[in-house]
């Protein structure tokens, strides 16, 4: 395969890349709300003759088929389409129009590469099938869009899935990836104490919740530095606590909220089981009741597969004018995740970060903004990795 010869035409259709991101960018919507960007996936596949299968598992949810009609594999290539509650502080020409919607996490260029991988993958492909998944959600952090999809059977004849997400995190034009777990299971909790409120000068006529609280906090970051394996990426952060009406009374309940990040399944079982310890040992302790209540079914650990990512590794290396690197791994989640349960595959990032343009702020920042002149990079890595594994 002549890699230059698609990275070529990749920059042919490059100004088509950008319109589209454009508009998507100007016009984001939330999760399972991404009515406009569906329909603008549908039209686009179909305009190119391109069989598309509309409200699979959610209803804004798309996939496309491009069928060579010869024996070979059946590889999904994913886009996530939903943007996050974000005011958007940018002066770009074509920011957000959607009060309080913004792209932040570039799933606006995530739609537009795989819109632009389309039109190569339809003319280049000789054997097996690509299915285009333009999934709902992803930023839900509850069940997400991937779930429903992959429910209504969307990856079940599928033998390979990849997927693309920019990154600021990485120099422009830096494919970033990793053999093995590459980002991490997001486990919320809750915890609720109940106390006995009172006069705040009578503290010991009271079981004070927002003591027991702050005694909690401290404890749980024992989890980290005495019970996980330091060498083990790993986080506990307690992130909301809400107690108390006025300075002078003690309340009677306290809530606080927080977040488990790990990447092995024997780390986040040991650190959920001394969650609990730990709270029910220090509220026992204090004589204060409690709840501890962690989100059932998140998005599972991301997990490459180690051969394919080889592979894979060996194709981006091929595409002139970037760089592949070996990347550590990242503590956020993903709902790519269950994809990877169901087909072995990549997940991978598309560095955007660019100091001489400004380009420096985090995904999810309102300021956060994409180097455009990466999309024809990704657009030819999704294709390229369709050709190669059909």
């Amino acid at each position: 395969m002549n890699y230059t010869s698609i990275l070529n035409e990749a920059k042919q259709i490059e100004p088509k890349i950008i319109e589209i991101r454009r508009k998507i960018h100007e016009n984001p919507e939330l999760s399972y709300k991404e009515f406009n960007t569906s329909a603008l996936v549908e039209s686009f596949l179909k305009n190119l003759g391109i069989q598309v299968i509309k409200g699979v598992g959610l209803p804004t949810a798309v996939v496309g088929i491009i069928d060579s009609g010869k024996p070979g594999n059946t590889v999904a290539l994913r886009a996530d389409m939903d943007a996050l509650p974000v005011e958007e502080a940018t002066d770009l020409p074509f920011k957000s129009k959607n009060k309080g919607i913004m792209h932040a996490c570039g799933h606006d260029s995530h739609v537009a590469m795989l819109l632009g991988a389309s039109i190569l993958i339809k003319k280049y492909l000789t054997k097996g099938r690509i299915k285009l998944l333009f999934q709902p959600a992803e930023e839900d952090g509850g069940l997400g869009g991937a779930k429903p999809m992959i429910d209504a059977g969307v990856m079940d004849d599928v033998d390979y899935v990849f997927g693309l997400h920019i990154s600021s995190a990485y120099p422009v034009g830096t494919f970033a990836l990793r053999k093995g777990p590459i980002m991490a299971t997001p486990d919320s909790f809750k915890i609720i104490i109940h106390g006995k409120g009172g006069h705040g000068s009578a503290p010991h006529e009271t079981i004070d919740p927002v003591f027991i609280s702050a005694q909690i906090i401290l404890a749980l970051q024992g989890i980290r530095s005495r019970i996980i394996d330091p060498r083990q990426p790993f986080v506990l952060s307690v992130t909301s606590v809400h107690s108390g009406t006025k300075d002078n009374i003690i309340p009677d309940d306290a809530i606080m909220e927080g977040t488990i990040r790990s990447l092995d399944e024997s780390t986040r079982g040991k650190a959920i089981e001394y969650t609990k310890k730990i709270v029910q040992s220090i509220c026992s302790a204090f004589n204060a009741n409690c709840e501890v209540k962690f989100m059932e079914d998140v998005y599972p650990i991301t997990v490459n597969d180690p051969n394919i990512t080889e592979k894979v590794i060996r194709i981006l290396e091929k595409i002139e004018g970037t760089k592949t690197i070996e990347t550590e791994p990242i503590l956020g989640a993903e709902d790519f995740s269950r994809f990877l349960q169901k087909a072995p595959g990549t997940y991978f990032f598309l560095g955007t970060r660019n100091e001489e343009k400004g380009y420096i702020y985090p995904n999810h920042s309102s300021k956060f903004m994409v180097d455009e002149s990466v999309l024809k990079l990704g657009t030819t890595a999704l294709t390229l990795l369709a050709l190669e594994f059909s």
